[in-house]
């Protein structure tokens, strides 16, 4: 009986593996195999022989550049875009807004976290650009955008134009950790003659803040990784390390596939470690409820 017991748990789980393997197959065509081929690349030369020149060159003034740079974008707009997502999640959700507000939001959010790339760019030059609608009206208007400073060719240019995708995300991201906040917890504190400051301040902050900052790390990845919107965006105007990455693959005059993949390696590892303090921030959440 025993024996039967285990051929079918033997057969249960090779039944579970197989319905893996698809998903098995796709990570390791299109994610292992690139990146152990970068890994390779970083360490070879233009002959193909072992050497660490790629991994000394990073340290160059215009590659640290390009890495703060990136940086200053990623964590301005992961930082923006937290708040504001946020915000409009707990508006959505909590707020006494009408009922038809938050799935027409969610919907809106779940297109606009995947509206990237060149028609972004191409929405934003048109809209905010020297000649764009929104400049051309605030003139009108007697405020001149680009004499008081703005350029969306620029760093808060590029930053404001994440923030179209970075807020959505940020909503779909946190609304299980908000909706996750039950009634009885209000209740009881309200009970305990606390106010809806203590309930925000010593029950629901502590439990959102976890998921908050996890998100935040996530958004952080998600503009740190992002080439197509920045390139078609300010072209080579902004040193950002994906355009850099970009000219040294596939440029005329900075081509140098071997310092690409160095590059390539060094994003991976920042953004490897904002993924793994994410999942370390989503264990914590999912220990501190009860």
């Amino acid at each position: 009986m025993s024996a039967a017991v285990c051929k079918r748990s033997l057969a249960g789980g090779l039944g579970s593996f197989w319905g893996l393997a698809p998903f098995l197959l796709f990570a390791a065509l299109f994610l292992l195999a690139p990146t152990a081929t970068l890994l390779v690349g970083a360490f070879q030369d233009a002959a193909g022989g072992f050497t660490l020149d790629n991994l000394r060159a990073l340290a160059e003034p215009s590659i640290v550049n390009a890495f703060s740079l990136s940086l200053q974008v990623s964590a301005a707009s992961a930082l923006i875009g937290g708040v504001l997502g946020t915000l409009l999640a707990w508006a959505a959700l909590l707020g006494r807004l009408p009922a038809w507000v938050r799935p027409v939001l969610t919907t809106f959010s779940g297109v606009a976290s995947n509206f990237a790339g060149v028609p972004l760019a191409f929405a934003f030059l048109a809209t905010l650009g020297r000649v764009g609608l929104v400049t051309a009206l605030l003139r009108g208007l007697g405020v001149d955008l680009y004499a008081s400073g703005f350029n969306v060719l620029s760093f808060w240019g590029l930053t404001l134009t994440y923030l179209y995708f970075q807020m959505p995300l940020m909503l779909l991201v946190i609304t299980p950790a908000l909706e996750g906040l039950r009634r009885e917890w209000r209740e009881a504190c309200a009970c305990l003659g606390g106010s809806s400051w203590h309930y925000w301040r010593w029950v629901a902050l502590p439990l959102l803040l976890p998921p908050v900052l996890g998100a935040m790390l996530l958004l952080f990845a998600n503009a740190f990784g992002a080439v197509a919107t920045a390139y078609a965006l300010t072209g080579s105007s902004l040193n950002i390390v994906p355009i850099l990455l970009f000219a040294q693959i596939r440029g005329d005059v900075l081509h140098n596939p071997n310092l690409g993949y160095a590059l390539a390696l060094g994003m991976i590892v920042i953004t490897g470690a904002c993924n793994l303090a994410y999942m370390a921030l989503g264990v914590r959440s999912h220990r501190g409820r009860p």
